[in-house]
Parts: structure tokens; C-alpha cells; sequence
């Protein structure tokens, strides 16, 4: 279980959870890009990611992408937990946006570990209660707080190569739960108010104090 430290909760197991970890768990791999988890799947393991990124997220009948959230390397999948405890299929997607590496637990042990491990059930609960309030914060975002300041932070957020950010305008969409319509509009917006430049694939920051300023005021 050299996998354990990244997960530093899974320390408080017992041993003969370890042990029942070691025999059936195994290791799996995904190409950037791959579907992990759908509604034409159902959730036969839990996912320990160790190294990438998957992006849940929701399809709109009209085929609009809705990010629910990311499970970044030292987390599991909250969706597949309620799933495999409810004893119900995916209502979401999990898309790998890297090379994902993770341990696959098999539902029966997932159960089984429930079931007889204190450790294991804080683990899963805790994670599930954590994402559970980031949830509540996202709808509080897309109810409350204007789009624009709320592009200004996602903009400030991400890595800027002197200045430029590699980002497409669907990407920001995607990101901030919104339509890529409403994104180019509010990027133009800033375009003519000379805080960022607008082309290909990319977003300069010509005016991060204002851009700054929005965010703290959205």
C-alpha cells in the first residue's frame, strides 16, 4: 500500500482493512480525455486518485456541459460514493482532464469495509460532508455573485505566462457554470475597457488592478 500517504486519513486503519486493501484493490490508469464514470456505467469501483484530475460534471438536454466539480489528486469521487451507497446509477460524468492514475476499490470490498471499519467510514463520510459544502459555495456563486466579478477571479486564478493565460473561452464557460456565450460577451466587455486582450486559445491581463478590484467587489 505504497499509495497510503497520499492519503494520510487511511492511516487510522485497522489491519485487516489493510490487509483486505492490499488483496483487492488495484491500480488504474486513464488518458486525458477518457469518460471514467457515466450514466451508461455503473459504479462498480471507488476511485482513489493518486495523480491527474477528473472533472465531474452534467450534460444539459441541449448538450451544455455543467462542471459539478473537480477530484484532484488525494481525493475520491463523492458522486460514486452516494451512488454505491444509494445502489444507483450515475447521474453526472466524470471526464479524466489528465493522465489519471488512481486505486480502484471494487464495490463489494467498498461494502464490506463500510460495514466493519470505523476508519474507513470517517474517511468516506468526511470527504462527503467536504464536498458537500463546496457545493452549497458553488450554488452560492452562481446565485448571488455577478458573472463578471466572478470571471475577473477565475481569470486572476489561473497561471499567467507573463501576463497571458492559456485558456479557452468554452474552458472559462465550463469552469464558471455558464454558457460560452455569455463568457465571449463579458470578455469583449473587458476587451473594450482595455483589461485583457482577447485571442486565440489565450487571455492577456492588461489590467489586473482593475481586474483585482472586480473580483473583491463581485
Amino acid at each position: 500500500m505504497d499509495w497510503q500517504k497520499h492519503f494520510p486519513e487511511l492511516a487510522a486503519l485497522e489491519p485487516g482493512t489493510v490487509r483486505l486493501l492490499t488483496e483487492r484493490a488495484r491500480m488504474v490508469q486513464f488518458q486525458a480525455g477518457v469518460t471514467v464514470f457515466g450514466p451508461r456505467n455503473g459504479p462498480d469501483n471507488l476511485l482513489l486518485l493518486l495523480e491527474g484530475t477528473i472533472r465531474v460534471q452534467q450534460l444539459s438536454e441541449g448538450g451544455r456541459e455543467i462542471m459539478l466539480y473537480r477530484v484532484l489528486a488525494g481525493e475520491s469521487c463523492v458522486l460514486t460514493t452516494a451512488c454505491m451507497l444509494a445502489y444507483q446509477g450515475f447521474g453526472a460524468e466524470g471526464v479524466a482532464e489528465t493522465e489519471v492514475s488512481a486505486v480502484a476499490i471494487p464495490r463489494a470490498v467498498f461494502e464490506e469495509m463500510i460495514a466493519v471499519s470505523p476508519a474507513f467510514r470517517q474517511f468516506v463520510f468526511t470527504a462527503y460532508s467536504r464536498r458537500f459544502n463546496e457545493l452549497f459555495f458553488v450554488i452560492d456563486e452562481i446565485a448571488f455573485k455577478r458573472i463578471d466579478g466572478r470571471l475577473a477571479r477565475r481569470l486572476l486564478a489561473l497561471p499567467a505566462a507573463e501576463g497571458r493565460v492559456s485558456v479557452t473561452h468554452q474552458e472559462l464557460a465550463t469552469d464558471l457554470r455558464t454558457a460560452r456565450e455569455v463568457v465571449t460577451r463579458q470578455l469583449q466587455a473587458f476587451q473594450q475597457k482595455g483589461w485583457v486582450g482577447l485571442s486565440r486559445g489565450a487571455v492577456e491581463l492588461r489590467d489586473r488592478p482593475a481586474l483585482e478590484h472586480l473580483a473583491a467587489a463581485g
